[in-house]
């Protein structure tokens, strides 16, 4: 490391080991690599091998091995790391959180919040660098959450003057995995000597992030694009993206596949969701967006389809199946992947008969762990009672669902 920044990172997961930190240490902007993990296995085992960790990357023609040094590990509900954690923050120009949810900002007196607050607070007594924060957890508006829960700890203060909480749209596919519990993955590298946790992380690393509005700010991490407006590209992922994954894993679930790779040999399956993306979701965003970027052209969209297409089958990425379907109550939220690229759709006119083929594949898997319920009980309660979706719109589009769930299963070419 070359530079003189400080980069502290929140949270020790696939984003923060294989994005952010990674692209910190390989700008060669930055003197000191700092984490706040609370996992104390991690932390030491980091520490046992002098700082350094292992990442694996998923190429198109394999994977990649590799190593990022000079890090250093504090577990912040740790009296001696807390301190260091917050003097840290205090002179550091770039801050990324990491964290399974935005419910996470603020657990316990050894939250991200209180240990940003404290460090930002004294960065601001000290005239410390200005510096911005990366919110990378997956809700759009991740930053406006975190600033509000960390000025909540900060009195008579103004931290305004001194940072800048951003916005991201992380379009890069990561996992964790158990290099015990899992036989195939022998290829990889864990984390350090001793853990038994690798990270897997494909090769992408577009990253968007929100315009920094600090005067004379130069980021570190050149490779993240600075947009003015965020929103329309988080419905891109969310309403694209996500939700194509999502309707891919679900019917390569019903078929009885494996990984998402096996999905690539089945050229019906593959011709089904790439055209749920293109027409289904590809029509709705381009309707709702189409002024503010080259992406939200017929062109850019299809561009879009056919790199995500390749890149949610890549072999070496070991996406299991079962882990892209889990959770199917979240996936079918009233504003989520599947029904909310379905309403997204009907707006723009389009009729969204393979997004429902995908809800509908969705909601069965709900119905084994509740058997007792019908479906539309089920999404009733999900949307409406849970929820607070409009009853008759929520009613209707609950009857579109069910009607896919029922009927003959059609041959996947029709809709292709």
């Amino acid at each position: 490391m070359s530079g003189s920044r400080t980069f502290v990172g929140f949270g020790f997961g696939p984003i923060q080991s294989g994005l952010f930190l990674f692209e910190a240490a390989r700008s060669g902007a930055f003197r000191r690599l700092v984490v706040a993990e609370i996992v104390p296995e991690t932390v030491e085992g980091i520490r046992r091998s002098g700082g350094r960790y292992s990442v694996n990357i998923a190429t198109a023609c394999g994977v990649e091995t590799h190593v990022v040094a000079g890090v250093d590990m504090l577990n912040p509900t740790v009296a001696r790391d807390h301190l260091a954690l917050v003097e840290a923050v205090a002179e550091a120009q770039e801050i990324a959180t990491a964290l399974p949810s935005v419910e996470f900002f603020d657990r316990g007196q050894a939250s991200v919040a209180r240990v940003l607050a404290e460090g930002l607070a004294l960065k601001a007594r000290h005239g410390g660098p200005d510096c911005v924060v990366y919110a990378a957890e997956n809700h759009n508006h991740a930053a406006e959450i975190l600033e509000a829960k960390v000025l909540g700890h900060v009195e008579g203060i103004d931290l305004g003057r001194h940072v800048r909480f951003l916005n991201t749209v992380i379009g890069k596919m990561s996992q964790v995995i158990d290099t015990v519990g899992d036989t195939g993955a022998a290829s990889l590298v864990p984390m350090a000597p001793g853990l038994r946790r690798a990270i897997l992380v494909e090769a992408f690393n577009r990253i968007l992030v929100s315009r920094v509005t600090l005067s004379g700010f130069l980021r570190g991490i050149t490779v993240f694009e600075e947009k003015d407006d965020l929103l329309p590209f988080e419905e891109a992922k969310l309403y694209g993206h996500n939700a194509a994954h999502a309707l891919l894993g679900y019917l390569a679930a019903a078929k009885g596949l494996t990984y998402m790779s096996d999905a690539a040999g089945d050229t019906q399956l593959t011709s089904f969701v790439r055209s749920a993306f293109l027409v289904e979701s590809g029509g709705a965003m381009i309707a709702r967006h189409r002024s503010v970027d080259a992406l939200f052209t017929a062109d850019g969209y299809r561009a879009y389809v056919d790199d995500l297409m390749t890149r949610m089958v890549n072999p070496h990425l070991r996406d299991r199946v079962d882990r892209v379907i889990r959770d199917p109550r979240r996936k079918l939220g009233w504003d989520d992947r599947l029904i909310g690229t379905m309403r997204r759709a009907l707006e723009a006119g389009i009729e969204p008969v393979r997004f429902a083929r995908g809800a509908a594949a969705a909601l069965a898997l709900l119905q084994r762990e509740h058997s007792d319920r019908s479906a539309s009980e089920l999404l009733d309660d999900l949307w409406v009672r849970d929820g607070g979706a409009p009853a008759e719109e929520a009613r209707r589009l609950a009857a579109r669902v069910v009607m896919t769930g029922s009927a003959p299963v059609e041959h996947l070419a029709n809709l292709a």
